[in-house]
């Protein structure tokens, strides 16, 4: 996800490594962020996402990386680990990174439940030509081959958030993508509405802007529904 920090705060709390009821390793390569309740935070996300979903974490480790300062991150998935910065505001924060990582994860594993169908593929891309039309019209310009890529391209990203800008880009989305992010990769527009769905109870929002998403998130917390994928 895309970095809120580029300076870490002065103030940080000590911390040790724990293991969760579920098995998790967390570990602690930099202290936290004072104030922020880790134990707190995973807890709630091993209570809110059914343990079937949460199989492909064996680790979290918190602290800073190199990849979070190159790819403009604070959050990624590798092999079984999640990498989450130390430098948080307060737990709804590091709970909204550990979040969309875990999205990540079940990617690879699910990935033929997820996207087998292509449904989410085509929502994806049908709301990307809509934004190549807005766009055109309100006068920026861009190869509609950009908007039909489904992988990440920094050119494309570049165009958004540079060119564009995050401010006048947020308007545009409202109502078709759940936010900017999401509008980036077809990963990302799964990533985020992962998130979304376990951010907030009330699904009405993700339902109306993305529907088929929602439908597979749905349907993935019951562990029988990717049994029956495989």
């Amino acid at each position: 996800m895309h970095i809120k920090h580029l300076m870490e705060k002065n103030s940080f709390q000590s911390n040790s490594d724990f293991y969760t009821p579920t098995g998790i390793h967390v570990y602690f390569k930099d202290s936290l962020s004072d104030g922020v309740d880790i134990e707190k935070v995973v807890a709630k996300l091993e209570s809110k996402i059914p343990r079937h979903l949460l199989e492909e974490i064996e680790m979290i480790i918190v602290g800073q990386f190199d990849e979070f300062m190159e790819r403009s991150i604070n959050a990624f998935y590798d092999s079984g680990t999640i990498y989450v910065s130390n430098v948080q505001d307060n737990n709804q924060d590091l709970y909204d990174d550990l979040v969309h990582e875990i999205a990540h994860s079940i990617e690879s594993p699910h990935g033929y439940y997820l996207y087998g169908d292509e449904k989410i593929k085509k929502e994806f891309l049908a709301k990307r030509n809509r934004l190549h039309d807005i766009l055109w019209n309100m006068g920026f310009k861009a190869p509609k081959s950009f908007f039909r890529e489904i992988e990440f391209n920094q050119e494309f990203d570049d165009f958004l958030y540079k060119k564009v800008g995050y401010d006048k880009l947020s308007q545009v989305l409202q109502g078709l993508f759940i936010n900017a992010y999401a509008a980036t990769s077809l990963r990302e527009y799964f990533a985020t509405a992962f998130t979304e769905f376990y951010m907030h109870a009330n699904h009405n929002f993700l339902k109306r802007v993305s529907p088929e998403v929602y439908k597979k998130i749905n349907g993935a917390q019951k562990e029988s529904t990717l049994d029956d994928a495989i």
